[in-house]
């Protein structure tokens, strides 16, 4: 089991709550200063963040899995490091990748009828994507598939990847190591979600087949203007079975 989730975190709950629920994930989780959004493929949590604290309008690369322990050992028997370990939210696998870069696989909880589906009731082409930058692409690449990813795409600056359980794993090419920005991906057209976008008094606008959606936490400074949606290669969307 494999699933992309990034974590964002946000002092603009509330204004990020109606911004992913115009665009079509559904809230399948609230606890307060914890929140989780089912796409059709994949998932994004929110966590609060202090207004203009460092993490304030930052997002986190992570992924979920099922069983911590033995996704450990065949991420380890494929050649990348990780750990199980304890974090302030419970037990999770630290990865670290040999460009330094680190990020979490956390517990997936199963859905109510014991698969690991996302809920039926969010957008089914809606797609999340989880970013990592990297100086070595190719190095990053092989560690995806090292943790289960599946190659999708891929040139010299970038590659991209499904998982099994939904959503998408990129790395793009960057100076230094570390996480990217919040992106998303939609294997439709663009204009039915720009108006329920803006039905919701949401600003958005279709540039070059990209749809981008005005950033809460912009406001800040310290953030992207937009969210963006991108539409998806030609016939490549991943699945998001419930096994």
């Amino acid at each position: 089991m494999l699933r992309a989730r990034p974590l964002h975190f946000t002092s603009r709950m509330e204004q990020w709550t109606e911004v992913l629920t115009a665009l079509g994930l559904v809230k399948v989780v609230d606890q307060g200063d914890w929140r989780e959004f089912d796409a059709g493929s994949g998932r994004l949590a929110l966590h609060a963040a202090a207004h203009g604290s460092p993490e304030d309008g930052t997002t986190v690369f992570g992924v979920e899995v099922g069983i911590l322990e033995e996704f450990a050992r065949r991420t380890r028997e494929d050649g990348t490091q990780a750990d199980v370990t304890e974090a302030s939210h419970g037990t999770t696998v630290q990865v670290t990748a040999k460009d330094g870069f680190q990020f979490l696989a956390d517990q997936a909880h199963a859905a109510e009828d014991g698969t690991w589906a996302t809920s039926h009731r969010a957008d089914p082409v809606l797609m999340v994507v989880a970013t990592w930058v990297s100086p070595d692409v190719d190095g990053s690449a092989r560690e995806l598939r090292n943790i289960g990813a599946r190659p999708r795409t891929s040139d010299d600056e970038s590659a991209t990847f499904s998982t099994k359980n939904g959503g998408i794993l990129r790395v793009i090419h960057g100076a230094v190591a570390r996480s990217g920005d919040l992106a998303l991906e939609y294997d439709g057209e663009l204009e039915p979600v720009l108006r329920r976008l803006t039905g919701a008094k949401i600003e958005a606008r279709i540039s070059e087949a990209v749809l981008y959606v005005a950033n809460p936490d912009a406001a800040g400074g310290a953030a992207p203007a937009s969210i963006v949606v991108e539409k998806a290669p030609a016939q490549q969307t991943p699945a998001n079975p419930g096994s």
